[in-house]
């Protein structure tokens, strides 16, 4: 509503006086302030904030009046009375000299600024007044009140009586009425007679004057408050009644608000009471009350001390209220606190010192409610004026606070749009974002052409009408609009502002004329005839119509009201403007739909329907009078009137539900009358709806019904016209913010299935519901409120000690205005539970499931019932809480609801949760069977804490093998961690639950992301990153010295146990890739356990099966035979021209470029653009290949860039070298280019090369083959290595395993066994898969060989895999003659043929095999 910005800034006073202000007092039109010392009066201007004139009293008649007290303008700012300590009253006259200037704004030269426009010169320069003494009035009392009241001054003595002086200084000859006089009761209607004050000495303290209540509030010496009420228009004793209130004993002080006919009272216990009066029987009742709570003001809320002053700001929607011990507190008309100065960094210093509070002895508010004047009380008792060194001005004890507000306290109309639009005094805040991003696809089409559709029809898609949910909640931070400073000068203060239903154009209206901004073009547009701009005077506010703007205006040259509308794309100009005469003055206006609505001063209410033409170049919009509808009866005053607007809202009847077209369109005008909300609704019972008239305006001339109430103490109504058949209950609902109540939402309720309802359920319902923030606009769909907070920022470290009591940046913080939002439909729904409507509460949760903060939304519902009812004192006799938890069961979130509710509440309320929700072992069950493993995984939690171990543990170990068979490596390591902790007795201090991770790559080698397969990461620096610590050395007993902890054998032995079990099968499902993804991320001793089962598990049974699994497991096509494969020069192995030889130079470029790819950089520019095509379509290919087999033949498209830099046979080596070199080569890309444009092809050996391509798996899946065949190298499991080897079709590993098995003790099992799947693989290539017989052709001699070893029956020793704990001395320099070979080399085959030296890298090479999944070069995330 309104929000404190910046710092306040203190007046410098030019004159030298040795006296402090006491009192000050604006006028009524709030151009000029009055400032009061004991004798003194000063008269300022308000913009610029400069001192006109001022009145020094002489001292012999200072001495005679006494100092001065208090100042009343009069209505007309053309006196002022001061009233004085000795019983005068004093009346100034303020002749202006007229055409004289004090200040005159100086422009550069050139500037266009003109000098000649009209009302030039009181704009933009303080007028010159004089003060002279016209009369001195002694009423020979102490005055203790003075009050304006129209043409008469009310003076209160001190005495008991009650004076009415005539502006002119003459009583008029009406005699001074005795207070004692006048009766009081406690209502109207008590006897005429009436108790009397009773007391001698009784006399007014405090009154105020209330032109819509025609009375006086009024607070008396003692503490009892009234209201005094003339009872015929003569103002005598006789004719005065007053009316008591009997709860308050304790008042201070008073102000009224006319708008919603309230009065505050100010107690000596520092709350503010504010009352109202009984329209029937005319007694006073409280409203409300506004005071600090304990809760939110601990230290302070009962020593504020009494009320000290209360003030309205002008436009009647918010108090400023300040007490005798200093502080100020702003509260919404209806008591919602909005800024209060006693807590935060107003109280605190940032080093946590507590600040004296500002103690105040006088504030008023200035123009528009922009700033509030306030004279600083400390200054003016204790503190001496000081000159500064310039000797220019001094410190004046009088501060001036500066606000912004909301558009709706000004504008009414805008609370049917989506965005929040604050409104400062040169600038405005908008909550939309930047309007270029804004133009989503639901609203393009709106802005590009002048959306036609919403012309056509009002019921058109509703989303054109709104922004994206991301574009109102983006960010915290506002879009600022300055106001052009042309307007600004002579048009201040900006009075309304509006901006359009897209968030794209907002404009804003000054004293005269409007103009208008483009968040798009960032451009104003500003009138062109100044004239123009000058006679106009917009009175009732203004809204945008699609591309129009829509105001009501006074027109100062014909003194006639009009209704004017301007197209924002034409210039700005009365001649591009529709214009209808209107007969009486507008006071609000609003626009629904095609319909504009006024609402006049003789409140009447008239509509007019709004319609777009297309004449001539520009657009135009005719208007035409529907209907007028007069409120006499029902408005006492038409000021009363807050808002007025229509709506679709209606409350159905048996006629509209027979007529749903009808029951669509109706309209009901919704009317705040000070706080009132009244709703009419058209009548329907007429003959007119059976008439089948066939003019379609014929529904718009239908009478309305008699006035409903429908809440009372309404600050702001939204709603909308839109519709959405998913959302009927929140687009069809009325929501109002009632102030310190919270808000209330008038919610409709459908019948399920289109059941005929119930005749005792009504059509709505009222709900109440309380939110953290200030409500200033409501997302429909979303179920969100928008608002604004305070937030403040402290700088007092940025002064040194000396100076700091001077400055204002010390004793006050920076304040400044931050956007919020909160959710409500939790509020809702709970409401809809306790009023036993839970068919309702669903239908409403399910049309927003699709929100993403819905699950957000069970929480907050079951978390606020949960603790409210646990933690109650009393029983409770009908708990919500087993009704709340079978509505959440209706969602598919509610496990992880109640989980992560239990998890962020205090265990000692655990017991009382699954009471309701069910008993967490049966819901971890659940988890499992919907395979939820996260939230079972937060369940363990919670059965820890509950249960005994042993049941924990069963359960842990129920998860444990589901996440192992599900591949969720995060969760199967925390489980590791968790069956740890239970095992060595750590239950007192549970693990970390797990944090929800990305989908688990089971179907891929996630471990390979950001890794390379080399041999210079250390292996020191891997115990810090793994909280599991590894082993180097081959260990006698697979688990090795997995744990720190030698005491938890058995507990590792139990997870042993389960981690062999599930290897064992997924070797024997032979799951090779999920193997050794398990083995990485868990850090399994793969290497060990296959030595250990090699002649179990780890022996191939089906060669052609395991063959078929690999293939289809990594994605890898089966190889077709090449129509031209007799000749084909690469099969021979004989191809020695310069492309075979670049192309092994060029080898370890292969990896580079997709280590490039794989990691996302963007590759070098290159200077040969086929190259480039190539190396694209390789990313292409590879980002498809991570996207399982459902995608398998995407593969079989050429990919080029293998061949040309891996050819079939020219990398074999092992398993270590693709990566090695990769990180050796720093990858020169213009040698790559050369090399490239020197190749000529023939055609044939272009599909040559590319069926070669095709018969290549992803390279990942490449990677990954020759990673696992380095593994079973170094166990021996030789037949493993033998599959691999056909899979990849390189005849050195095959080479590499028969040499192994010639030179090494093999197991004759093991030859027999490769030899029979030998010959199996031959006789199934013969029939079912040719493509693999020319591999087998090749690699026949060794087959032969093979045969005579197992027909030897050589029976050496079991195979010994060579002792790693050799393996650093020798590793190193071999490694670096393998990588030379491989890089220099033309020939790569000679380093695949020295086993010791590939056996050695693979020695060293092993003694990461557990991590080198885990982090690197290469990202190969196969999920």
């Amino acid at each position: 509503m309104y929000f404190l910005s910046g710092w306040p800034k203190r007046l410098l006073c030019p004159l030298e006086t040795l006296e402090r202000p006491l009192h000050i007092q604006t006028d009524p039109q709030r151009a000029f302030f009055a400032v009061l010392s004991p004798s003194q009066l000063s008269i300022w201007y308000c913009r610029p904030s400069v001192l006109i004139v001022s009145y020094k009293e002489l001292s012999k008649a200072a001495s005679q009046f006494g100092s001065y007290k208090q100042a009343e303008w009069r209505p007309d700012s053309t006196m002022i009375a001061v009233s004085t300590a000795n019983g005068y009253v004093l009346f100034f006259d303020i002749p202006s000299a007229r055409d004289k200037y004090l200040y005159e704004p100086m422009y550069p030269k050139g500037s266009p600024h003109l000098k000649g426009t009209p009302h030039y010169k009181e704009e933009q320069c303080a007028p010159s007044l004089n003060l002279e003494m016209k009369k001195v009035l002694d009423l020979q009392a102490s005055i203790t009140s003075l009050q304006s009241m129209l043409e008469d001054l009310l003076v209160a003595t001190a005495d008991g009586f009650l004076h009415l002086v005539h502006w002119d200084g003459m009583t008029n000859g009406r005699k001074a009425i005795n207070l004692c006089t006048v009766p009081f009761s406690v209502d109207l209607q008590s006897s005429r007679a009436g108790s009397f004050l009773g007391f001698e000495d009784v006399y007014i303290r405090d009154m105020e004057y209330c032109a819509t209540l025609d009375g006086f509030a009024v607070v008396f010496n003692d503490g009892r408050v009234g209201f005094i009420t003339p009872m015929s228009s003569r103002f005598t004793a006789e004719q005065l009644h007053g009316v008591w209130a009997q709860d308050v004993v304790d008042g201070t002080c008073v102000a009224v608000n006319n708008k919603y006919r309230l009065m505050a009272f100010g107690c000596a216990n520092g709350s503010v009471q504010v009352y109202t009066i009984d329209t029937t029987t005319g007694a006073m009742q409280l409203s409300h009350k506004l005071e600090l709570t304990p809760k939110q003001y601990p230290d302070i809320w009962n020593k504020t001390g009494p009320v000290k002053l209360i003030r309205w700001s002008p436009d009647s929607c918010v108090v400023m209220v300040t007490w005798e011990c200093g502080g100020l507190s702003l509260w919404s008309v209806f008591g919602a606190q909005l800024i209060c100065t006693l807590g935060g960094d107003f109280a605190y210093q940032s080093d946590g010192a507590k600040k004296d509070p500002l103690k105040i002895s006088s504030m008023t508010w200035g123009s528009e409610g922009y700033h509030l004047w306030v004279i600083d009380g400390n200054s003016s008792s204790n503190m001496k004026p000081e000159r500064d060194a310039n000797n220019k001005a001094q410190q004046f004890g009088i501060l001036q606070f500066q606000f912004i507000k909301s558009a709706l306290t000004v504008n009414p109309c805008m609370s049917n749009q989506e965005q929040v639009l604050l409104q400062g005094e040169d600038r405005l805040y908008l909550n939309c974002g930047d309007a270029t991003q804004a133009q989503s696809p639901r609203n393009t089409s709106a802005h590009s052409e002048h959306n036609h559709s919403r012309e056509r029809g009002p019921f058109s898609d509703g989303s054109l009408d709104s922004q994206g949910l991301s574009t109102l909640l983006g960010h915290r931070h506002w879009h600022v609009v300055q106001i052009h400073s042309t307007y600004l000068e002579s048009n201040w203060p900006i009075r309304f502002s509006a901006i359009d239903k897209l968030g794209q154009n907002v404009a804003v209206v000054g004293k005269f004329g409007f103009a208008h901004y483009s968040l798009l073009t960032k451009k104003w547009k500003l009138f062109g005839n100044i004239t123009q701009e000058q006679n106009m005077m917009v009175t009732g506010g203004l809204a945008w119509w699609n591309d129009f703007i829509v105001l009501a205006c006074y027109n100062l040259n014909d003194h006639q009201e009009e209704l004017r509308i301007y197209l924002r794309t034409s210039n700005l100009d009365n001649a591009f403007a529709h214009i209808t005469k209107v007969q009486a003055d507008t006071l609000l206006l609003s626009v629904f739909r095609d319909i504009v609505i006024l609402f006049r001063a003789d409140c009447s209410i008239c509509l007019y329907s709004i319609e777009r033409r297309s004449e001539g170049l520009n657009p135009t919009a005719s208007i035409q009078v529907l209907q007028e509808v007069s409120m006499s009866r029902y408005i006492p005053h038409p000021f009363l009137v807050v808002s007025v607007t229509l709506t679709s809202v209606r409350t159905e009847t048996g006629i509209t539900l027979k007529m749903p077209q009808q029951a669509c369109e109706a309209e009901s005008i919704m009317l705040n009358l000070a706080g009132q909300l009244i709703m009419l609704q058209r009548d329907r019972s007429g003959p007119q709806i059976r008439d089948k008239d066939n003019n379609p305006n014929q529904r718009k001339h239908l009478p309305f019904c008699a006035p409903v109430v429908l809440a009372q103490s309404v600050e702001n109504v939204w709603t909308t016209c839109r519709i959405n058949k998913q959302k009927r209950h929140l687009l069809e609902a009325l929501w109002l913010s009632c102030g310190g109540a919270g808000m209330k939402v008038w919610l409709p309720l459908f019948p399920r299935d289109h059941r005929k309802p119930h005749s005792f359920l009504s059509r709505r319902i009222m709900l109440p519901f309380h939110i953290n923030i200030y409500p200033l606009a409501v997302l429909f769909e979303d179920a969100l409120v928008l608002g604004a907070v305070n937030d403040t920022v402290l700088y007092d470290c940025l002064y040194t000690q000396t100076s700091a009591r001077e400055h204002l940046e010390v004793l006050f913080p920076f304040s400044i205005v931050e956007r919020t939002s909160q959710i409500y439909l939790h509020h809702i729904l709970r409401q809809l539970l306790v009023r036993n409507l839970g068919e309702q509460a669903l239908l409403l949760a399910h049309s927003c499931a699709t929100l993403p903060y819905f699950p957000h939304v069970l929480e907050l519902m079951l978390h606020e019932v949960l603790e409210e009812e646990a933690t109650s004192r009393e029983p409770i006799p009908d708990p919500l809480l087993p009704t709340v938890a079978k509505f959440i069961t209706e969602f598919p979130l509610f496990l992880q609801t109640v989980v992560h509710c239990a998890r962020k509440t205090e265990y000692a309320l655990w017991n009382y949760l699954f009471a309701a929700v069910g008993n967490p072992k049966d819901l971890f069950e659940e988890c499992l069977m919907a395979q939820d493993l996260d939230t079972a995984a937060s369940y363990l939690i919670i059965l820890q804490n509950m249960e005994v171990p042993a049941v924990s543990r069963q359960h842990a170990t129920l998860l444990f093998n589901t996440a192992l068979e599900q591949g969720k490596w995060d969760l199967c390591r925390h489980m590791i961690r968790f069956l740890k902790a239970i095992g060595s007795g750590e239950t007192e201090t549970p693990p970390a639950t797990p944090t929800t991770q990305e989908p688990s790559s089971s179907s891929g080698f996630e471990f390979f992301r950001h890794r390379s397969i080399s041999l210079s990461q250390s292996a020191e620096n891997l115990h810090s990153k793994f909280n599991l610590t590894k082993t180097l050395s081959m260990p006698s007993g697979p688990s090795g010295k997995r744990w720190s902890k030698d005491s938890d054998c058995a507990e590792n032995m139990y997870i042993d146990m389960m981690l062999w079990r599930h290897a064992r099968r997924l070797l024997e499902e032979i799951k090779l890739k999920d193997l050794g993804c398990f083995a990485a991320q868990l850090g399994f001793e793969l290497i060990g356990w296959l030595c250990k089962e090699r002649a179990r598990a780890a022996h191939v049974e089906d060669f052609v099966l395991a063959l078929k699994k690999l293939h289809k497991d990594f994605l890898w096509p089966f190889p077709v035979i090449p129509a031209s494969s007799i000749n084909s020069p690469f099969k021979n192995g004989k191809y020695k021209t310069a492309i075979g030889e670049q192309l092994l130079k060029s080898q370890s470029a292969d990896t580079f470029v997709n280590m490039e790819m794989d990691t996302g950089v963007s590759n070098t520019p290159r200077s040969r653009s086929w190259l480039g095509t190539v190396s694209c379509s390789q990313r292409e290919i590879d980002t498809v290949s991570s996207h399982g087999p459902h995608m398998q033949d995407a593969f079989l498209s050429p990919l080029l860039s293998k061949v040309f830099l891996i050819g079939d046979e020219c990398s074999i080596g092992s398993a270590t070298d693709l990566t090695e070199t990769s990180s050796m080569v720093d990858g020169d890309w213009t040698m790559v280019d050369e090399n490239f444009s020197s190749l000529s092809l023939t055609q044939s050996e272009l599909e040559h090369l590319s069926l070669e391509l095709a018969s290549k798996g992803p390279h990942k899946s490449q990677v990954q083959l020759r990673y696992l065949l380095h593994i079973f190298m170094e166990a021996g499991c030789l037949d493993w290595c033998v599959v691999i080897g056909l899979i990849l079709r390189e005849s050195s590993v095959i080479n590499q395993v028969f040499s192994i098995m010639q030179s090494a003790d093999t197991d004759g099992e093991i030859c027999q066994n490769i030899k029979t799947g030998l010959h199996a693989v031959d006789k199934w290539a013969s029939t079912d898969c040719p493509g693999y017989k020319p591999f087998l052709n090749i690699i026949k001699p060794q087959i032969q060989k093979l045969n005579e070893i197992v027909e030897e029956q050589v029976q050496p020793e079991a195979f010994q895999p060579v002792n790693p704990s050799k393996v650093p001395e020798q590793a190193n320099p071999r490694a670096e003659e393998s990588r030379t070979s491989s890089i220099h080399g033309t020939n790569p085959q000679c380093d695949a043929g020295n086993s010791s030296a590939s056996r050695h890298e693979e020695d060293k090479a092993k003694t990461e095999d557990e991590d080198s999944f885990q982090e690197g070069s290469y990202d190969c995330v196969v999920s």
